[in-house]
């Protein structure tokens, strides 16, 4: 659609009447109001495809940034658990076990405790390894006022001992627990190890 008819004719063949007629004032709103509208419009396209383009280099980024936050993360892991492998063999090999072997009198008398508090009226017979009576002895002096039957018994390795109250028995054994302890973590280690090469 062109406009030609709106406006005035300079042109050789102009006749009289060509000369006089001029844009209305609702033709010349028309052309405004169009020309905003089509302004308006470009505008609008112009700015959703600028917020298209943002949102997808946002989201590369982003992306970007989680990929390193996971690999960052991923070798934080392997080198601490690298670190850690050393101090938790001293742990298990050397530390816990000179703990548990100086506090197994008293992790005996607690045991002892634990099942005696609601049969005090019953007998109760303690077996401890050879060696051992004289630890579980002070304990139980120092914390214990129940008679308790304590025997070395040749049968028992070191850091094992054999409750009985009553009808009731259990068994203490720092050595399998040690054991227990050590075999998770060289798991957890293993594991960790396996993640690192495997992703």
């Amino acid at each position: 659609m062109t406009i030609a008819h709106l406006l005035e004719d300079f042109g050789p063949a102009a006749s009289a009447e060509g000369l006089k007629q001029m844009v209305t004032e609702d033709a010349l709103e028309d052309l405004q109001l169009g020309a905003f509208e089509e302004g308006y419009s470009a505008g609008w396209d112009d700015a959703v495809s600028a917020q298209g383009k943002d949102r997808l280099r946002v989201g590369e980024s982003l992306s970007n940034s989680l990929e390193d936050l996971s690999f960052t993360y991923q070798e934080a892991h392997s080198q601490l658990t690298a670190e850690l492998d050393p101090l938790f063999g001293c742990l298990t090999k050397k530390v816990l076990p000179d703990a548990m072997a100086k506090t197994f009198g008293q992790h005996v008398v607690d045991a002892l405790k634990e099942m005696a508090k609601n049969q005090l009226d019953q007998p109760a017979v303690l077996l401890v390894p050879p060696g051992a009576a004289d630890l579980v002895e002070t304990a139980l002096d120092q914390d214990f006022s129940m008679p308790v039957e304590l025997r070395e018994d040749p049968s028992l390795d070191s850091g094992q001992a054999y409750i009985r109250v009553g009808g009731a028995e259990r068994e203490l054994n720092s050595d399998r627990l040690l054991s227990t302890m050590s075999e998770l973590i060289e798991a957890y280690i293993f594991q960790a190890k396996e993640e690192k090469w495997h992703g």
